[in-house]
């Protein structure tokens, strides 16, 4: 069972103001386990009305675990959530009246068109024959998919089904949307055009909770950001002030002798009183910058050294050094062992 027809709903919600509408969102000690292992153990979260918030995580860390026991699609085995000040656990099926959710994976039926999709998820929402063709037929031209309402989804690119899905999912006209990782998996031109189509929905007054793996989409997108790491909160903020954490600026060097990288990481160190950290790659070093004008005296030290430089940039801080500074490890060693459960 895909995420959109798990929180299908015998009646179409209305578009009446919800209770409790100034906080979409209000979660406190959240804990899911399975067996002995605490997918999400005591994570906080509040989202105002209103407000783009971003869950921004590896794989593995617990996103998709919270945002399923946010939506009712798994129960909550500690701490307790409302939405619009509805109850989770105790009002399943009103809390499935105020919210929409786009999963990871398109939630449609490829041998169907896309017409026919979204016809049938009216239906199942409760609307009649007619209102379900003209709410599909109004959602395929929001989405820029009107000329391919008669092909079969098995045709469709990844951008058009994460399109679709989404449009799925506003059939109801929901107060607050889920979107579980919106863009994973796409080209960049296409996540590009979902970040448009996300824009629209926030332009439209939507309040939207977003899981990323990504920090620009988050930077892009949300107005304030939650990191969470093995099913922990470990930080929170703006995404300037995430990235403001790990240094204003970062820069980038790639030696031509690997073998003198412990060598020029100390040789920062001494400069900018900071650890570098050692990138991945052979020979590369990552420096957070307290300030963007220091770059050129790391550099000047390292000519003066005559440690040799093969390329060199200044940029702001990426996804992984936001993660490293804030967990000790970067995002591609955290297992995703709980992620898909």
């Amino acid at each position: 069972m895909n995420l959109t027809q798990a929180i299908a709903r015998p009646a179409i919600a209305t578009e009446a103001s919800p209770p409790g509408a100034d906080l979409a969102v209000e979660a406190r000690g959240l804990v899911k386990r399975f067996g002995d292992v605490a997918a999400v153990d005591g994570i906080d979260l509040t989202v105002r009305t209103g407000e783009v918030f971003g869950v921004l995580g590896p794989n593995g860390a617990g996103k998709t675990t919270m945002l399923r026991m946010l939506t009712t699609l798994l129960p909550i085995d500690g701490g307790e959530a409302s939405i619009f000040g509805v109850d989770v656990a105790s009002k399943p099926h009103q809390i499935r009246q105020l919210v929409g959710v786009t999963g990871q994976y398109a939630s449609v039926d490829e041998n169907l068109t896309a017409a026919e999709n979204l016809w049938l998820f009216g239906r199942l929402l409760g609307l009649r024959s007619k209102a379900a063709k003209a709410r599909a037929t109004e959602l395929l031209g929001r989405f820029g998919l009107e000329d391919a309402a008669g092909r079969q989804i098995k045709t469709f690119s990844g951008g058009m089904r994460r399109r679709l899905d989404l449009a799925a999912s506003l059939i109801s006209q929901p107060p607050l949307i889920f979107l579980d990782e919106p863009t994973t998996g796409l080209d960049p031109r296409t996540r590009g055009q979902m970040w448009d189509t996300i824009r629209d929905l926030i332009r439209d007054g939507a309040t939207v909770l977003l899981t990323t793996q990504y920090l620009d989409e988050a930077d892009q997108l949300a107005d304030r950001v939650a990191v969470i790491d093995r099913g922990h909160k470990v930080a929170e903020g703006t995404p300037n002030e995430l990235k403001a954490g790990v240094g204003n600026s970062t820069l980038y060097v790639q030696l031509t002798d690997a073998e003198r990288a412990a060598e020029a990481a100390g040789l920062a160190e001494r400069i900018l009183h900071e650890t570098p950290a050692l990138t991945p790659e052979a020979g590369g070093l990552s420096i957070a910058l307290p300030d963007p004008n220091r770059a050129a005296d790391v550099l000047i030290a390292l000519r003066t050294a005559e440690i040799g430089i093969s390329t060199a940039s200044v940029r702001q801080p990426t996804l992984d050094e936001v993660f490293l500074a804030i967990t000790g490890h970067y995002t591609d060693t955290n297992p995703d062992a709980q992620e898909s459960r």
